[in-house]
């Protein structure tokens, strides 16, 4: 009985996005990649890597994008810390006889919290490096992405 209510920690958090997702337009017809309406505007680190010598990355934007890219790391190990020290409430919570509502929801609110911090400094991240990139430079990572999804 411990291990069904453990497992519904991370049951809840799928609800939770779940509910997001059902926002969303519908999902692609099969063999189509999904839309991701940010992911066509913003661009990841990894991309930028890739592709540094293609769009001629200066050294000082490198810097920049280096320092984003650590400030993200750092913030988000200590998001996971509390995520974790949250999940655990929630369980203990849950893993009584006689669930408290009120209080359970109270901890998912927390929980639903950190996570919405970890998904703005994801966002935070992507905008600073697109913030540091030309107008060319973003246009260049822009069709090498195209070119590769072909």
């Amino acid at each position: 009985m411990k291990t069904l209510r453990t497992a519904l920690v991370p049951v809840l958090a799928l609800l939770a996005v779940a509910a997001l997702g059902a926002q969303q337009p519908p999902p692609p017809q099969p063999g189509q990649p999904p839309e991701d309406p940010l992911g066509r505007v913003l661009f990841p680190p990894e991309l930028v890597m890739q592709h540094q010598q293609e769009i001629g990355l200066r050294p000082e934007q490198r810097a920049t994008i280096t320092k984003a890219i650590q400030d993200f790391q750092t913030r988000v190990v200590d998001l996971q810390w509390r995520m974790q020290e949250q999940s655990q409430r929630l369980t203990t919570l849950l893993d009584k006889p006689a669930v408290d509502q009120t209080a359970a929801l109270a901890q998912v609110d927390e929980l639903l919290g950190v996570e919405r911090e970890v998904k703005r400094s994801h966002l935070t991240l992507l905008i600073q490096i697109k913030n540091a990139l030309s107008a060319e430079q973003q246009a260049k990572l822009s069709a090498a992405r195209a070119q590769a999804t072909r």
